[in-house]
Order: C-alpha cells, then sequence, then structure tokens
C-alpha cells in the first residue's frame, strides 16, 4: 500500500526546483528539531527506520500541509509517546 510521501508518478505536484541559496534552516527551531532527532538517534531511544515510518505515517493532509521540519517533528513527538518516554499530554500533542 503506498503512503502519501510515495508520489513518484503522479500527476498533479510541481516539479522539484532546487533552490541552490536556501539556508539549511529558515528558524531556530528547526534546528532544534534537527539537533534533537540526533540526540535521540544517538542515544538509541529509535531508530532511522522508525523515525521515517513516523513521517510516512501521518494523515495525508497533515503530511501534504508541513514544512520538512514540522514533519520530523511529528515524527519524534509520535516516537517519543510511542516509546513511553512521555505522554502526549507532556508534550501538549494530540494522541494518535
Amino acid at each position: 500500500m503506498s503512503r502519501i510521501n510515495d508520489v513518484g508518478g503522479m500527476t498533479g505536484f510541481p516539479a522539484v526546483v532546487e533552490e541552490t541559496d536556501e539556508p539549511a534552516f529558515h528558524a531556530d527551531w528547526e534546528a532544534h528539531v534537527f539537533a534533537m532527532n540526533r540526540a535521540l538517534i544517538g542515544a538509541g531511544v529509535y531508530n532511522l527506520d522508525e523515525f521515517r515510518d513516523a513521517v510516512e505515517r501521518m494523515p495525508p493532509s497533515s503530511y501534504l500541509a508541513a514544512s520538512y521540519y514540522e514533519k520530523w517533528l511529528h515524527a519524534i513527538t509520535t516516537l517519543l509517546v510511542e516509546k513511553g518516554v512521555c505522554t502526549a499530554g507532556e508534550l501538549d500533542v494530540p494522541a494518535g
């Protein structure tokens, strides 16, 4: 079964355009999300495959509306709850 991120060959999506002068991070919070992900993977809380799967399990409407690092933040919070590191309430995010 295809997930929303698997859009190869689908019509209706714009061409990918390389932006050579685009910064790595558009805001400080994006750099923090990047660092959190590296630290959590490094500490063995979850692995890269689990992280990618959590991104790909986002509801399609949320996936399409989210920026790159918003998808990362969703995956991190999803995995922290699923792994029992914290609760959705502690993260102030919707469960499930």
